[in-house]
């Protein structure tokens, strides 16, 4: 029987609310009553906070009520061992051989010809509590700055928040390249105090304007950093994602400090953290508190236009790039990037090499299979109106330089630009052509490898000709294919040609002009970076300040993380590793969102769109901690066309492209979908992206992600689902209406 006030969804659930016990009273509660007759064997469950719109699952999945002891324990049970015997009449349950569930039964025939049955028992009564974390979101900051005194050689380290109450800095320097505590020599700040022998603490001093807390600190100028926490009473202490915040600082070995964002790890409330750490001038930390203090005007003006915060996010993020360290860290960490709110009614665009406007679309114009026509260029010339009035504004292009694949690949001479697409005047032509209906262009340069022209005296290939005839000392040493005389590689090797040793200067100043005189001669705009997983990101920012690029992004690609074959469902780990690369291109560049790809194939391939959302209630690829570096796609001439390496699951494409489409990141869109079935709604999509102004920053609040449904609002005037399952937008003040559909999606816009 259901219980009162219940209401079915479609034929696969029911909804029903919660009561109070008492007035008064926290607690809620139903009470249903199952009929012992039925086969009915678990109880599935999940909640939903009607207040915020959260949905609670246990380990992102259903919770499951066994209530016979034969259910299969997918990792989700309650009171599975709590032992199943006697509860009423469950507990001598007998299933007749012709029961519909008679694949759980052990049926046969004795000796006699008589039936016999195995008896099903049911769960014992128990009691399981079972914590649920509600997450608030507040607008409270902590900045860190830290710099080093000319007259004293001392690092000067201020910590800064708005936190209210009394706020305590458990802390400690680090020595020797080790992020251990350790405890300095004194003299310390005021109330400061010995804690267990292993950290200080210090209390910081209130505002005189009662408006939070700070505190100076002065250290010693040889030490390496400064690791703390924070704490606000005996329950609940601020660390950064579950580790020590970090703050390094300039000594005679190292390069400038970083200045990155950090998101303060917590049990309650949640509150999110601006660290930032400027080892060049206090001009640059003046300059972002100015930028902040602008955005914060911005916000109380409330104008009733909520555009994009280009203008001051985009010189933000420049100054923090100015300020980033190029060095590896030993154990590098990012925080999702923070959307912040402010309202600009006209804002001016400016341009970031890792964004571009931040407003692009991008379109890959070739396919594996482009170069046979010999004509390639001038085919793309012939359709740059229809791809411009389609609402692309950047394109990318196939490899330009002499290859010895057909495709581009295995570039050998840097300077010779007649390839299988055509010759170096067509190339030309093409790209002023894009230029001309308001297109820019990405050329698709391959640092990484370069065939050679000459073999060695031991009968290997690592001698180069040409413009640039570097010897194999432009090798890497630890390739044993290629024998080079270089250094050891930054990054992954790729055995099919020699690996180039970005260390070299000579290597580095010849790499900077050719990409210098590809903007100049051809007129390319940008960059796509292939096999950037094979050099360091930080040479990357080294190219990027040279070549000045309108837009670049990064192909790092690598395998997600499984268990036994299942994709996780945390895949963390995966998407740092994207992101600690664009970090040391101190996001002067972006890289493809292969995390948000992989996740997509599980999501559509097994109907799990419970994975679309992460713990932390975001997007879970790299979309969901760096949006305005993410480039989304759902396939390229790799993973498709006639390779198919990974290809995305056929017949829903669609509702890849109504995710990434509307979503924030860049979103990339494959030539052969283009020129498909699949055109007029992707032409929808696009026009929607531009009609409403998303862009790589754009807000999203996830309103269900269930085993057959993802929905999402972004910008609060776009509405998307996706999946079979069932999801209307909220009525309200704002009108929805229908601006693309097809199979297993929709989308909504506010008019």
């Amino acid at each position: 029987m259901r219980p009162p006030g219940s209401v079915a969804i479609k034929d696969y659930a029911i909804e029903t609310p919660l009561g109070k016990l008492s007035e008064g009273d926290s607690f809620h509660e139903v009470t249903i009553n199952l009929n012992l007759e039925s086969s009915v064997a678990a109880l599935n469950f999940v909640l939903k906070d009607e207040e915020t719109g959260a949905w609670y699952q246990h380990k992102g999945r259903d919770f499951k009520v066994p209530l016979l002891d034969d259910v299969p324990d997918d990792g989700n049970l309650i009171g599975s061992k709590k032992g199943f015997g006697a509860l009423g009449n469950l507990s001598n349950i007998v299933v007749k051989p012709d029961e519909p569930s008679a694949d759980v039964l052990e049926k046969g025939k004795s000796s006699s010809g008589s039936t016999t049955t195995k008896e099903r028992k049911g769960l014992e009564e128990f009691y399981e509590e079972m914590p649920i974390s509600k997450h608030v979101a507040g607008d409270n900051s902590v900045s860190v700055t830290a710099r080093k005194c000319p007259e004293t050689s001392k690092n000067i380290v201020s910590i800064e928040t708005d936190l209210s109450g009394d706020v305590t800095v458990h802390w400690g320097v680090c020595k020797n390249g080790s992020k251990k505590w350790e405890i300095p020599a004194e003299p310390y700040p005021e109330e400061t105090s010995l804690f267990k022998n292993k950290a200080l603490r210090t209390r910081l001093q209130r505002k005189d304007d009662g408006d939070g807390s700070f505190g100076l600190f002065s250290l010693d100028g040889e030490l390496e950093g400064l690791c703390f926490v924070l704490k606000l009473n005996e329950s609940t202490w601020l660390n950064n994602r579950g580790e020590d915040f970090y703050v390094p600082f300039l000594t005679s070995t190292s390069l400038p400090a970083e200045s990155e964002a950090a998101q303060v790890s917590e049990k309650t409330p949640k509150t999110n953290q601006e660290v930032s750490e400027s080892g060049f001038t206090d001009e640059i930390i003046t300059e972002i508190r100015n930028l902040a203090i602008d955005i914060s005007s911005h916000k109380n003006q409330k104008t009733n236009v909520k555009e994009v915060q280009v203008n001051i996010l985009q010189e933000i993020e420049k100054l923090a790039a100015e300020a980033y360290s190029i060095f590896r860290s030993t154990t590098p960490t990012f925080t999702p990037e923070s959307v912040l709110e402010a309202e600009v009614e006209e804002p001016e665009i400016k341009i970031s090499s890792g964004t571009g406007t931040g407003f692009e679309i991008l379109c890959q114009g070739f396919n594996w299979e482009s170069h046979k026509s010999g004509r390639w260029y001038q085919e793309l010339q012939e359709k740059a109106d229809e791809l411009a009035s389609l609402g692309f504004t950047v394109l990318w292009l196939p490899p330009p330089t002499e290859s010895v694949s057909p495709e581009g690949y295995m570039p050998k001479d840097l300077y010779n630009l007649n390839s299988r697409y055509g010759t170096i005047d067509e190339l030309k032509e093409t790209v002023k052509k894009f230029h001309k209906v308001g297109i820019k262009v990405l050329g698709d340069a391959v640092l990484n490898h370069r065939c050679a022209h000459f073999k060695n005296s031991n009968g290997v290939w690592n001698l180069f000709g040409g413009r640039l005839n570097w010897d194999d000392r432009a090798v890497v040493a630890d390739d044993p294919h290629f024998q080079g005389r270089g250094n050891k590689s930054s990054g992954d090797n790729f055995h099919a040609a020699p690996n180039i040793d970005h260390s070299q200067d000579f290597v580095r100043k010849d790499i900077k002009e050719w990409l210098c005189w590809m903007r100049e001669e051809v007129g390319y705009d940008g960059w796509r970076l292939d096999f950037v997983r094979g050099f360091w990101g930080g040479y990357v920012k080294d190219y990027m300040d040279a070549s000045k690029p309108y837009f670049a992004v990064g192909e790092y690609w690598d395998s997600l993380s499984y268990t036994y074959g299942e994709m996780d469902y945390n895949q963390d780990a995966h998407r740092q590793r994207i992101v600690d690369w664009i970090n040391a291109t101190s996001g002067a560049a972006g890289a493809f969102d292969v995390t948000t790809k992989g996740i997509l194939h599980t999501v559509l391939q097994k109907c799990e769109y419970w994975r679309l959302s992460d713990p932390q209630g975001k997007p879970p690829g790299v979309v969901g901690w760096w949006p305005s570096r993410a480039v989304t796609f759902i396939e390229n001439h790799d993973t498709g066309s006639t390779q198919g390496h990974w290809r995305f699951p056929g017949g829903k494409e669609m509702q890849g492209y109504a995710y990434i489409l509307t979503h924030p990141g860049t979103p990339a869109v494959f030539f052969d979908h283009i020129y498909s079935d699949y055109r007029s709604e992707i032409a929808s999509l696009l026009s929607l992206r531009n009609r409403q102004k998303l862009h790589c920053r754009s807000e999203v609040n996830i309103v269900k992600s269930e085993r057959d449904v993802y929905a999402a609002i972004i910008d609060e005037k776009v509405a998307m689902k996706i999946g079979p399952g069932h999801y209307e937008p909220p009525s309200g003040s704002q009108n929805w209406s229908v601006a693309v559909e097809g199979r297993d999606y929709k989308v909504w816009e506010t008019s």
